[in-house]
């Protein structure tokens, strides 16, 4: 059995005779008899019933007619991947994003990007920057967005943007009233902090430290978005990047500028030795219009 009798069993089943079948794959009628007289001694039964010189399908034959069109349905959807493959080098696009701006500089990236590939599936995961790492790392995921703190031995990495750091404070909190706060304003003050290894909250510690001032940290967790949430229900005061807060805005937050400036930095990361397509290209280029 060989796709070229599956071809013309096909054909003949949708057109009714062998005649137009043999017409509309351009092959003469005895071909067309032949390749159908061959398939079913491969299949070991007959496809059609020969009634007063007309093919009629047999019940096994509309079985058989029913896998064929499956397989059929098969090979059009790879026709379609394949002309994706050839115009962008791939079909789909598989994003890891640190939390931070999963909610925010992706969606506003994605909503560019869906515009110009409307046909192009998009699989975003928020996870942790170094599990996000070890995704694009290992080739599972296209692209990364991280923060700076992961170990970039293995993967391609550049800058991607960096944040200024505001104070995120309860809106009927005393220090709302100041313009700029400080690490003194915050003595005594519960702490929700960003995880250990994140670089922000290391640098965020030395200037405590400068200012002789002791964090009380009550919370610890690796999501700024966790911070903003904690903080609109007055569990105490965090430093986030101000895009993350954005949705707590009016609902129990209140952002202020924090001095010394402090920043979140991001890379872009993608898979060691392997060109983007086209694209991921221009996925990144939408990355970099939101963020200009």
């Amino acid at each position: 059995m060989n796709l070229r009798q599956i071809e013309v069993f096909r054909a003949v089943v949708t057109n009714g005779t062998t005649a137009r079948a043999a017409e509309v794959l351009r092959i003469s009628q005895p071909a067309v008899s032949k390749m159908i007289q061959e398939l079913e001694r491969t299949l070991g039964f007959p496809v059609f019933d020969r009634i007063k010189g007309r093919l009629r399908p047999t019940a096994e034959g509309q079985l058989f007619f029913r896998e064929v069109e499956q397989a059929f349905t098969g090979l059009t959807e790879l026709r379609s991947a394949a002309a994706r493959i050839r115009d962008f080098g791939s079909g789909k696009l598989r994003i890891a994003c640190l939390s931070a701006l999963s909610t925010n500089i992706a969606p506003r990236a994605l909503q560019q990007f869906a515009k110009r590939h409307p046909n192009i599936a998009v699989t975003l995961q928020t996870r942790t920057s170094s599990v996000a790492r070890d995704l694009v790392a290992s080739g599972q995921f296209d692209v990364g967005i991280v923060a700076d703190e992961i170990d970039t031995t293995g993967i391609d990495a550049r800058p991607f943007a960096n944040f200024r750091v505001a104070i995120a404070l309860p809106e009927d909190h005393p220090l709302t009233q100041k313009d700029i706060v400080r690490p003194e304003d915050l003595a005594g003050q519960r702490f929700i902090a960003l995880s250990p290894e994140d670089t922000t909250r290391q640098e965020g510690e030395a200037a405590f430290e400068r200012a002789n001032i002791t964090q009380h940290t009550v919370i610890e967790t690796p999501f700024s978005t966790t911070i903003c949430a904690m903080v609109a229900q007055g569990l105490g005061v965090g430093l986030v990047n101000p895009l993350t807060a954005e949705p707590y805005l009016g609902r129990g937050l209140v952002l202020r500028p924090f001095e010394p400036a402090l920043h979140f930095r991001t890379l872009l990361i993608m898979p060691p030795n392997r060109p983007p397509s086209r694209i991921l290209n221009d996925f990144i280029s939408d990355l970099k219009n939101v963020i200009e």
